[in-house]
């Protein structure tokens, strides 16, 4: 086959079309709830103790089968391989530089702080309901945000009754905090 017609990321072991996790902005801790610290670890034992050796056995298996080059198992198997390496390199990172932050321990429940689970209301009355989480527990579908974006910094140290402007695309915004609840 002419090299006009191949993409240049056809190479198996070209690895530019994986998606790499965003690192932590510089100087800034990774605070972590106990929970999402537990969900990493359970990922990493996963992938350590169940996924790997699979991939790796089929690897393996696909590898005696003779020529490399055009057994998809041995191809597709060495790719997952590297992912599964690479998520795995970015745990353990994380779960080394981790800060875990228990919000049950919080002594002052009056202010948002890291943890916090906080109702408020925007300008045209809606209300929203957050929990400020770290960085690697985000799920905007459960109301989980990070504690860096820009809602939660404008939250942070607010208390019931208080007003914050946050900066939004649109222009500045304005929040009430309505409540403020921490787990157990």
């Amino acid at each position: 086959m002419s090299k006009a017609f191949t993409r240049e990321n056809d190479n198996p072991d070209n690895d530019d079309d994986l998606e790499e996790p965003q690192p932590l902005p510089k100087g800034l801790k990774n605070y972590m709830t106990p929970p999402g610290f537990q969900r990493m670890q359970e990922e990493l034992r996963h992938l350590l103790r169940v996924e790997r050796p699979k991939v790796v056995e089929v690897v393996s298996w696909a590898a005696g089968n003779g020529d490399r080059s055009e057994n998809g198992d041995y191809l597709y198997g060495k790719k997952r391989l590297r992912e599964i390496d690479r998520r795995i390199r970015f745990l353990n990172k994380r779960l080394e530089s981790a800060s875990v932050v228990n919000p049950q321990d919080q002594k002052n429940r009056e202010q948002v702080f890291f943890g916090a689970t906080v109702t408020y209301a925007r300008e045209d009355d809606s209300e929203n309901t957050v929990t400020i989480v770290g960085v690697d527990e985000v799920d905007s579908d459960h109301g989980h945000i990070s504690w860096i974006s820009p809602i939660a910094r404008a939250l942070l140290k607010a208390r019931e009754g208080d007003v914050v402007e946050v900066r939004t695309p649109a222009g500045v915004e304005k929040l009430e905090v309505l409540e403020i609840r921490y787990a157990g």
